[in-house]
C-alpha cells in the first residue's frame, strides 16, 4: 500500500512539475510579447491561441475545483451534493504548487491584458480572452 501511496505522490510531482514548466513558458511568451518595441513578428497567433488554452484548461480543470469544491466532480460517482454541502466539507488548506500555479495564472491573465492594449488580434482570439474569468 504505501508503495502505491508513493507511486502516485512521485506521478502527481511530475504533472505538477511540467504544467509549472508549461505555466513558465506561457509567462515567457506573453512577456516577450508585451515587452516595449517589440516587432509584429513576435505577436504569433497560434501562440497566443496555446497560452489561452492553457490558462482556461487549468481555470477550469485545476485551480477553480481547487479553490471552490461545487466545481469538483466526484470521481466514485456518488450522490449529487449541493452546493452549500460540497462548501461545508471544503478545506481550506492548498497545497504550495497549486498557489504558485494560481499565481502564474493571475499574471498570465494579466499580461494577456496588456497584449490586449499593445496588439490587434483576430476576433475568435478576443472572444477566446472573454471566456477567462479569474
Amino acid at each position: 500500500n504505501n508503495d502505491t501511496e508513493d507511486e502516485e505522490r512521485l506521478w502527481r510531482d511530475l504533472i505538477m512539475e511540467r504544467v509549472t514548466k508549461s505555466a513558465d513558458a506561457c509567462l515567457t511568451a506573453i512577456n516577450i510579447m508585451t515587452s516595449p518595441n517589440m516587432p509584429k513578428a513576435v505577436y504569433i497567433e497560434d501562440v497566443i491561441e496555446r497560452v489561452i488554452q492553457y490558462t482556461k484548461f487549468h481555470l477550469q480543470n485545476t485551480l477553480y475545483p481547487q479553490y471552490d469544491p461545487v466545481y469538483r466532480v466526484d470521481p466514485h460517482g456518488g450522490g449529487v451534493l449541493s452546493s452549500k454541502a460540497k462548501r461545508a466539507k471544503c478545506s481550506t488548506h492548498k497545497q504550495r504548487v497549486i498557489v504558485m500555479l494560481y499565481n502564474k495564472v493571475c499574471d498570465i491573465v494579466s499580461s494577456l491584458s496588456e497584449l490586449l492594449e499593445i496588439q490587434l488580434l483576430t476576433d475568435t482570439t478576443i472572444l477566446q480572452v472573454g471566456f477567462l474569468r479569474i
